[in-house]
């Protein structure tokens, strides 16, 4: 057994109520397409991981949507909260990215930090401008500018 699987299993054994499963990557990359609603959180190593939440950006329906985070639980060293897509420097500066994942991002933080009214005020903001669908980017099918989109994600959540 290699050491991340391991570990991975003594840590699962200090929390019996939480089912846990493991698989090898390429399995999970094919469940993911099949039967993406089968996961709740998973539990990889970082180039893992990243394949895996690529292939579940996309399963939603754009890179744009997803938000990522490496957390420390104990929070003695920093977490860090991205966009599944990284910095998408094939397309800076060209107004065209899909902002959601950022702000979604904020969110997962400010939860992190114990400011959980202010996490849900942002995500209750990204569905409502996902479910509203007045102003998306052209991964969604609209023709806003990721400034636009920004906006309107900023004012929904000032408006609660």
């Amino acid at each position: 057994m290699v050491f991340w699987d391991e570990v991975f299993e003594d840590v699962a054994a200090e929390f019996p109520q939480v089912e846990t499963e493991s698989l090898l990557v390429d399995r999970a990359c094919m469940d993911f397409v099949r039967w993406p609603e089968d996961f709740d959180v998973v539990v990889a190593s970082n180039l893992f991981a990243d394949i895996l939440s690529d292939i579940a950006a996309v399963v939603t329906g754009s890179m744009g949507l997803a938000p990522s985070a490496n957390i420390n639980p104990d929070k003695v060293h920093p977490s860090l909260f991205e966009p599944v897509h990284g910095a998408a420097f094939d397309i800076m500066g060209k107004g065209i990215a899909n902002p959601i994942a950022t702000v979604s991002a904020v969110a997962m933080m400010l939860d992190h930090l114990g400011e959980a009214d202010a996490a849900a005020r942002v995500d209750a903001a990204v569905a409502r401008c996902l479910e509203e669908r007045r102003v998306l980017t052209a991964d969604l099918g609209g023709s806003a500018s990721t400034s636009q989109m920004g906006d309107e994600a900023a004012r929904l959540v000032v408006a609660g």
